[in-house]
């Protein structure tokens, strides 16, 4: 079966929406970019149409080139703003900018990416903060198919700080049995062969292919890449999908969960803000 991310941030989204509508205070985003990286304009396009869509005000600020003692200044104005409800730095952005210490100036309470270091450790202690949004969208992917993690031997493909690392934590908190793989791994098939569910995040096209895993294996594909103009995951759809008993296309699976969990970041956001 296919796992329709569309269908399903559809859903969340009237949901978001309807909330939203009974609220007495406008929520408002901010993304603040620096540089003008191709995908990151992608990206917020992105999300300024569903915030929109959803009566979310949205505020845009774009640097070419900026000092990072007057980007910290910015940030530190953004936190102070009680009418912004949610923060992003919208990554990647120059090598020469200290990243790290750049998102940890976001005010924990703000930071709808949940990627401060506050955040993380929440995350890692189980205790209630902003989760990071693919891997929350990822997450409640499965929930809605029914697809139970608990006991489930999950194998992880990747080990990134936005994806991968977050998500390994959530599906251990949930009480599965959590296998991260990378480029140094060995006998890679081997541990894929094995997994119940198998998540990739890599980014290499058709890294995941049918003698890797089992029969009935449920496959979520994080990947994205572009061949020959077209969009294609870590997966190899074609072939994997006959084996799988659940599978999420590229595009239209944990892509349109990413950004909606962003609006439903914004909105928890805001009801941490006020309590």
């Amino acid at each position: 079966m296919i796992i329709d991310g569309r269908e399903v941030a559809y859903k969340i989204k009237e949901e978001i929406k309807n909330e939203i509508s009974l609220l007495s205070n406008k929520l408002t985003l901010c993304v603040v970019q620096v540089g003008d990286d191709e995908a990151s304009n992608i990206y917020i396009k992105q999300k300024e149409k569903l915030a929109n869509e959803l009566g979310i005000n949205f505020i845009h600020k774009k640097y070419n080139d900026i000092s990072e003692e007057l980007l910290e200044e910015e940030i530190i104005k953004l936190n102070e703003n009680k009418y912004i409800t949610g923060i992003i730095i919208q990554l990647p952005i120059p090598d020469k900018y200290n990243t790290n210490k750049l998102i940890n100036l976001i005010d924990p309470n703000k930071d709808v990416d949940g990627l401060t270091d506050y955040n993380k450790v929440k995350l890692y202690n189980n205790e209630e903060g902003i989760i990071p949004c693919t891997p929350l969208g990822i997450l409640e992917l499965l929930n809605h198919y029914n697809i139970d993690v608990k006991g489930k031997n999950i194998v992880i493909i990747g080990r990134s700080l936005l994806v991968s690392k977050p998500l390994f934590n959530l599906l251990l908190n949930k009480d599965a049995t959590v296998t991260m793989c990378h480029s140094k791994t060995v006998d890679l098939p081997l541990i894929t062969k094995n997994a119940d569910i198998l998540i990739s995040a890599t980014g290499k096209p058709h890294l995941v292919t049918e003698d890797m895993i089992k029969d009935n294996a449920v496959i979520i594909d994080v990947g994205i890449s572009r061949i020959d103009g077209k969009l294609c995951g870590d997966v190899d759809f074609e072939n994997v999908s006959k084996k799988a008993s659940y599978i999420t296309p590229v595009p239209g699976g944990v892509g349109p969960m990413t950004v909606i969990m962003l609006m439903k970041n914004i909105l928890n956001a805001y009801k941490k803000q006020k309590n």
